[in-house]
């Protein structure tokens, strides 16, 4: 049985709790957060890759990975990526994966932007990051699914949903709405949508 506990921290910002404190993609975080064992980076604009939160969450020890066009906002250690790699962190397994835009240029394929599969509690956790439905996305098994549904820089609730039908998670999580683009009516028009269970979580 899982013992993660997944928050969402407003628009593509989640904190996992379990036998680590993940962040992914911290952006206008308050300051009593818990600090962060591991900081995952999916690209460089300025609202998934932010100097100022990483600071308030970073502590000695903190593991930060990243694609390399972040560098001039994280610490000088943090760890490059790029998508098909894995990474061990005390024997939690990270793997990237790809994270683009079809049709649309604000994510180029060509940038090597990634997503996260994550292997903590016994689940498989995916933060799919800044990307449409993409081909790579029908070999991908997980057990919960982070999903952008806002569209206009993202995947629509539709195209999420497709998404969502293709992987079949145990549960699906619906981020990147309500605050630079999309609103609650995408996560629920996702959740209208999906074959698979669906947890509009609360804005922490």
């Amino acid at each position: 049985m899982s013992t993660n506990k997944i928050h969402w921290l407003g628009h593509a910002s989640i904190r996992i709790e379990g036998e680590k404190v993940i962040y992914i993609d911290p952006w206008k975080l308050q300051d009593n957060h818990p600090k962060a064992d591991i900081i995952l980076i999916t690209h460089s604009h300025y609202d998934h890759c932010s100097r100022d939160d990483v600071a308030k969450i970073i502590q000695d020890g903190t593991v930060i990975f990243a694609p390399p066009d972040c560098r001039d906002a994280l610490p000088p250690d943090f760890q490059v990526v790029a998508p098909g790699e894995e990474k061990i962190v005390d024997g939690l397994v990270i793997r990237t994966v790809p994270a683009y835009n079809i049709g649309k240029h604000f994510h180029p394929r060509a940038n090597e932007w990634v997503g996260y599969i994550i292997e903590m509690g016994g689940e498989r956790i995916y933060f799919v990051g800044d990307s449409d439905y993409i081909p790579e996305m029908d070999d991908i098994s997980a057990d919960i699914l982070i999903i952008p549904v806002g569209g206009t820089y993202t995947m629509t609730a539709d195209e999420a949903a497709q998404a969502a039908n293709q992987i079949k998670p145990r549960l699906a999580i619906p981020i990147h709405f309500g605050s630079v683009v999309g609103s609650r009516i995408d996560a629920d028009k996702f959740k209208e949508l999906s074959q698979v269970p669906v947890e509009i979580l609360p804005e922490e």
